[in-house]
């Protein structure tokens, strides 16, 4: 008989695979790889999401491993988007998922004049102007496909989809931001030169990895949700889930059946006797990583956290369940939580603690905490 859960173990648990509960990660590299991927279209968003999986860090731990330790990287993964992954897999994960959304977004670079031709041209061309270890800005890079007789749009979205196809076809990844902070301007270099040659897998191998990934950082969890954080298409997320079910073990949950790794199933993890308090930031993978979230973010507050458009705003959480989201007070001096409901005197303590980490985290100082509704925190 499977291991019966009810929802709030099923948090706790999950929140306990994310390292949101629990022992912290070891390290940037640790955090990414724990949550087997980080969203990284906001840097700032990434480097929070690095800070709630660890202890004692700074966000200059976080740039130095994207700039200068190149132990993570940043490039176009799960769902076609932009992740952060530790660079010993980022090879095999793109050459995996890659070829996926090359197929996928084909006639959205058709609609913006990216026939296959010139993208095929736009490949040859980008190795040779980033050869050498150049680093160039995506204006920049244009600017050079263009002399070298590449005509790609200056304006509108063809230049993003194409560094987008590049990149899913492992010719580029992201480089150092041109600041080195917050506001600076991505850059490109080539993916081989900045993280070096990686060994070809095939497919079967490729997907067994990906899916063990998925269930270690989000069990227990379905099918269904590892093809919705991914994007891979049924069969393949299917051929995955299968390639590693002599792993897993099946949990009951209220929602149907559910599987995790055999060893984690085995000593599923409760809350504890205090709430576990977290300030994740925008874009985190806890509210990304499953089909749906109403089992983080209770199905009234839904818009609260995620409001349309692919926002999905920073949060609150308790236990796991999303309780208020929060944003930045002026000039960043404090944060500002805005309760869905209630919230009971005991959480005044770890949500300080919380926002003054992320101050310490940041490098703004002590960040104060702003309960801005009257029912909020007593």
């Amino acid at each position: 008989m499977p291991l019966t859960v009810d929802d709030g173990r099923l948090r706790a648990a999950r929140m306990h695979a994310q390292l949101l509960m629990g022992p912290p990660a070891a390290g940037v590299v640790g955090a990414v790889r724990g949550a087997a991927a980080l969203q990284a279209q906001d840097a700032q968003a990434l480097r929070l999401a690095v800070r709630a999986r660890t202890s004692g860090l700074t966000t200059a731990d976080v740039r130095s491993a994207v700039a200068e330790e190149r132990s993570i990287v940043r490039t176009w993964a799960m769902r076609g988007t932009l992740h952060a992954l530790p660079a010993s897999d980022a090879g095999w994960i793109v050459d995996l998922l890659g070829p996926v959304f090359v197929r996928r977004f084909r006639r959205r670079r058709l609609e913006l004049g990216l026939d296959d031709a010139l993208c095929e041209r736009a490949e040859r061309a980008i190795r040779e102007v980033l050869a050498g270890g150049t680093c160039l800005p995506r204006e920049r890079l244009v600017e050079q496909l263009n002399k070298a007789d590449v005509p790609v749009p200056a304006e509108g979205q063809a230049p993003a989809h194409l560094m987008a196809y590049a990149a899913m076809r492992g010719v580029v990844c992201r480089g150092p931001d041109t600041a080195g902070g917050d506001g600076g301007e991505p850059t490109y270099v080539l993916m081989r030169e900045w993280v070096g040659e990686w060994e070809a897998r095939d497919t079967g191998s490729a997907l067994a990895k990906l899916a063990r990934r998925y269930l270690w950082g989000y069990g227990p969890t379905a099918l269904e949700d590892f093809a919705a954080w991914s994007g891979l298409p049924a069969p393949m997320a299917r051929r995955g889930w299968e390639l590693v079910a002599s792993e897993v073990a099946e949990v009951a949950t209220s929602r149907g059946p559910a599987w995790a790794p055999r060893e984690f199933a085995e000593a599923l993890p409760t809350a504890g006797p205090t709430p576990a308090v977290r300030l994740v930031g925008a874009f985190d993978a806890c509210l990304l990583g499953y089909k749906g979230r109403d089992l983080a973010v209770p199905q009234q507050y839904g818009g609260r956290i995620a409001p349309g458009g692919g926002l999905v705003h920073p949060a609150v959480l308790v236990d796991g369940r999303a309780v208020a989201r929060w944003s930045w007070g002026r000039g960043r001096e404090s944060v500002v939580v805005e309760p869905f409901a209630h919230l009971p005197a005991e959480l005044r303590g770890p949500l300080e603690a919380e926002a003054a980490d992320i101050g310490r985290f940041l490098g703004h100082g002590r960040t104060r905490l702003d309960v801005r509704e009257a029912a909020g925190v007593h």
